[in-house]
């Protein structure tokens, strides 16, 4: 996401909640199950070092998903995400509840989906993004796309981009140098 656009920039400094999608953004989108029914997802160490890095510098993240999964609520715990909406397919009614909650405006969210169901977030918020791998549709719509597909460091990027164009990337990484 080299070269970005002042106008990405200047969006990306207004970022107050980054949400997500999980199928997809968060995990690679493939559905694993178990010879027991057990449901298996890959997360990416990347993505949820940039989520913990976005937080402790001050900008919320929530997670809103289509389907329901106990270990999206123990990825979620694990990284601190107090905001996590699964079974939902009302993605914009979830995400408007969310807001309202926290009292901030659709032009305050970055929302990162990759199909239908997130199309309609991604058209309404200040900072709509989708992945290389999303639906034709939603490419179309985002603001930007990932270089990375989704469960392959996707989120991090954008999580790097919004910690930049707020200034905070240095402080953010600084206990690491």
């Amino acid at each position: 996401m080299a070269d970005l656009p002042k106008e990405i920039l200047d969006k990306a400094q207004n970022i107050k909640l980054l949400v997500l999608d999980v199928d997809g953004v968060l995990s690679d989108g493939k559905l694993y199950f178990s010879d027991q029914g057990e449901e298996i997802k890959a997360f990416s160490t990347l993505d949820g070092q940039g989520i913990k890095l976005l937080q402790k510098s001050g900008i919320d993240v929530a997670l809103i998903t289509g389907r329901e999964s106990k270990i999206v609520t123990l990825r979620a715990k694990e990284l601190g995400i107090k905001h996590l909406i699964q079974g939902c397919e009302e993605k914009l009614d979830a995400l408007n509840d969310i807001l309202q909650a926290m009292n901030l405006t659709l032009q305050e969210v970055a929302y990162i989906g990759d199909d239908l169901p997130d199309l309609a977030c991604i058209r309404r918020v200040g900072f709509g993004v989708t992945v290389p791998n999303a639906n034709p549709v939603l490419l179309k719509h985002a603001l930007c796309c990932t270089e990375r597909s989704g469960g392959q460091g996707a989120v991090r990027e954008i999580c790097d981009l919004i910690l930049q164009a707020q200034n905070k990337f240095d402080v953010a990484i600084a206990p690491f140098m």
